[in-house]
């Protein structure tokens, strides 16, 4: 074998390695990646009952009661759609009505997001970039950083 064989069959060799190490990544992080989604998003693409994922939106005015314990319910909407939630456990200190959120968890078989984790905006000028976006797509959102004459939504 000449020396230009053998460099082509080590490159070959190299990248048939370097394609299945990608392969292997990308089937072990399949079940790890959270997916993040609005209540219309959800409404529309028919989410599994047990899958998990992320829901955002923002927490509905008058819809948080707090339960025996840690439990909480509220629900968290995109002005569109709405979605009950439910959740154990100690809520973020800025977590309220009107404000932006994120919970992470799994839908049960009546619609129900059952949440194991709840992220809230931490400041007054922060919103999860995802949540900012689907309400801007929405138009509802307004960047509260600009002056009222440009907070016009895009």
């Amino acid at each position: 074998m000449t020396r230009k064989q053998r460099r082509a069959v080590f490159i070959v060799l190299s990248i048939g390695v370097l394609t299945l190490a990608v392969l292997l990544v990308a089937v072990a992080l399949r079940d790890t990646i959270v997916f993040f989604h609005t209540p219309k998003e959800v409404a529309e693409k028919n989410i599994p009952a047990g899958k998990r994922i992320r829901l955002g939106g923002l927490v509905a005015e008058g819809s948080l009661k707090r339960g025996a314990g840690t439990t909480v319910e509220f629900v968290i909407t995109d002005t569109v759609k709405t979605i009950p939630v439910s959740y154990t456990g100690i809520l973020p200190d800025l977590f309220r009505e009107g404000q932006g959120v994120v919970a992470e968890g799994k839908l049960d078989a009546a619609g129900r997001f059952l949440a194991d984790t709840v992220l809230a905006k931490h400041d007054e000028n922060y919103m999860p970039p995802e949540v900012a976006k689907a309400l801007k797509e929405q138009g509802v959102w307004k960047d509260p950083g600009k002056p009222a004459k440009d907070r016009v939504p895009k």
